[in-house]
């Protein structure tokens, strides 16, 4: 549980310690598994997980990228990295099963939740003027990594903050107000002071979400249909970032479609997903392998593709969807999806708060994801990864019906 707790907190914490606390907990699983096997007891040491249907999808999906290095362009120590980076998404399998009760799932969440306030706290104080030494901010209140991830990581924290604190199993996780306090510091931050797009759109969508489930079923396709367009207005017409940054936007977009302008970011985004269709085009079936996205990009650009893509081996389209079609074909584009549904259909067999509070992170997963490779990259992958691992650890030790009636279920 020492161990759980530290993975729980390093999500919050700079990518040294996260990478660190990943290798000893992958270590740590090894060894605790070849010694269940040892002892012939594998088959009653995972009656938990064989009600779900999300970690099954994510091993076949980690057991056809390892195969994938039989067929992949990418030399082998490329497509070994790829195969490391891709798979963080073991963790949460091994959260989910190193969590064996409630209490030690209520440890491991307060370890979350002290590390999130934690970092909420020093973003504000950042964005205060506040001098801390210690750290190197990256832009305006950014602690640890940059203005994208940390938007995003404070707009899903803010839904599991809030989802959770119902929850009674054995006792609260934490108080309604402090809830309440973190989600209005969180969304707030994402609003007002961070400039990312991409959790712009996650926190919006998180909203209207919540206030989907707060209103009377009558009510909620109208809340449905207007309540994340009143927000993007309100923001709009209020906020002072918002209308520069859908002018640019607009404008870098038609100057990569008039003069193949790759510099801007929106340029280079959209030159990438191009160039990864393409590749799909190309291997639909099989893909060009883990690890295979860069090379097979440069490729296809030509004359100017390590300038458009850079000179390193391992760059991703900023896209998980078409990252995950380069590499393993439609099929790869199907199985993520898949991934998205499985785990969904996994938190609907939770009791309500562990639910709302799983399917809001799939949400923002499966949203971030379509504008950048949110699994694939550091630091951010790993959030998704541990706070996925840890729900889905609380949702099978707190689950209301027995194991019985859900293996009888649909």
């Amino acid at each position: 549980m020492v161990l759980v707790c530290f993975v729980a907190l390093a999500a919050s914490l700079p990518i040294a310690l996260i990478s660190l606390g990943k290798l000893v907990l992958f270590l740590f699983a090894l060894a605790a598994f070849a010694a269940t096997a040892a002892g012939g007891k594998v088959s009653g040491e995972l009656p938990a997980l064989r009600l779900t249907r999300g970690p099954y999808v994510l091993l076949t999906a980690m057991a056809l990228f390892a195969l994938s290095l039989f067929w992949t362009e990418a030399d082998a120590n490329t497509a070994l990295m790829s195969l490391v980076k891709h798979g963080k998404l073991l963790v949460i399998v091994i959260l989910a099963l190193l969590i064996r009760t409630p209490q030690e799932a209520r440890f491991a969440l307060l370890a979350f939740a002290l590390g999130q306030v934690s970092l909420l706290a020093l973003s504000w104080l950042l964005t205060m003027g506040v001098p801390l030494p210690w750290l190197k901010p990256a832009g305006k209140g950014v602690v640890f990594s940059s203005y994208l991830d940390q938007g995003i990581i404070f707009a899903t924290s803010a839904a599991v903050f809030w989802h959770l604190r119902p929850l009674q199993s054995p006792e609260p996780l934490w108080p309604r107000w402090l809830a309440g306090v973190f989600a209005a510091g969180a969304l707030a931050s994402v609003f007002l002071v961070l400039i990312g797009r991409s959790a712009f759109v996650v926190a919006t969508a998180l909203v209207g979400l919540t206030a989907l489930w707060a209103l009377p079923a009558r009510q909620r396709l109208k809340v449905l249909l207007g309540a994340p367009l009143l927000v993007v207005a309100v923001l709009y017409l209020g906020w002072s970032h918002m209308p520069g940054r859908v002018t640019m936007i607009a404008s870098e977009s038609r100057s990569f479609s008039e003069n193949a302008d790759v510099t801007t970011s929106s340029g280079w985004r959209l030159n990438a997903w191009h160039r990864s269709l393409q590749a799909i085009a190309e291997e639909p079936v099989s893909g060009h392998g883990i690890g295979a996205w860069t090379r097979s990009v440069k490729r296809l650009q030509g004359q100017n593709g390590t300038e458009v893509f850079g000179a390193g081996p391992l760059s991703n389209p900023h896209q998980e969807y078409l990252l995950w079609g380069v590499e393993l074909g439609v099929g790869g584009v199907a199985l993520l999806v898949l991934l998205h549904l499985a785990l969904a259909h996994d938190f609907s067999r939770f009791v309500q708060p562990v639910f709302r509070a799983g399917l809001s992170v799939v949400v923002a997963m499966a949203i971030a994801c379509l504008f950048n490779s949110s699994l694939y990259d550091g630091l951010i992958g790993d959030y998704f990864c541990i706070v996925l691992g840890l729900l889905l650890g609380l949702g099978l030790v707190t689950r209301s019906p027995p194991p019985a009636a859900l293996e009888a279920g649909p």
